[in-house]
């Protein structure tokens, strides 16, 4: 199984980021391969950029590319002003159109600092990518409050067994589906 995972943060210490490559050694350890999308070097959406007779900037054709080679895509992002980060909503913009997501696989994983897990973020994502026509697995979809209290402030491994037990059934489920 081929899983991409697309972040939500940029920022290297982000406990999202810890969360997102948790997940994917979790993944891994099963046999999935898992690759990261680089979305921090997308240009802003324009689709005068994408448009009739024009071929897509070489960063958002990798992106596109990453999501029709994979067989589920993973979304693991924070939650901004009760809402999804704009670094993800614009990758996801320049997926909108071009069809990579049409019954594409996908979970969504939110982590905060507070005891919601990104609640806003979680349901805003899972709307959106229903929309753009990927069929998001309910079971793959998780909320994880307090993050920052379950994962090691250095080496940003998981250190509660309830959320890694909690990723591992999101994997399953997945891949399952």
């Amino acid at each position: 199984m081929r899983i991409l995972t697309l972040p939500g943060s940029l920022r290297a210490r982000s406990t999202n980021g810890a969360l997102l490559r948790a997940a994917g050694a979790l993944a891994a350890a099963e046999g999935a391969a898992v690759t990261t999308a680089d979305i921090g070097g997308l240009p802003h959406f324009n689709p005068d950029l994408d448009g009739e007779g024009a071929a897509a900037p070489a960063p958002v054709a990798a992106l596109r590319n990453s999501v029709a080679e994979a067989d589920a895509v993973l979304v693991v992002s924070p939650e901004y002003a009760h809402g999804v980060p704009g670094v993800l909503k614009n990758a996801l913009d320049w997926l909108v159109s071009s069809g990579e997501f049409v019954d594409r696989r996908v979970g969504v994983i939110t982590a905060s600092p507070s005891p919601t897990g990104g609640d806003y973020a979680n349901a805003q994502l899972r709307e959106t990518l229903r929309m753009m026509t990927g069929t998001v697995i309910d079971e793959a979809c998780l909320k994880v409050g307090t993050v920052s209290a379950r994962l090691d402030r250095d080496t940003g491994e998981i250190t509660d067994p309830e959320l890694t037990t909690q990723l591992k059934a999101a994997l399953k489920a997945l891949a399952a589906a």
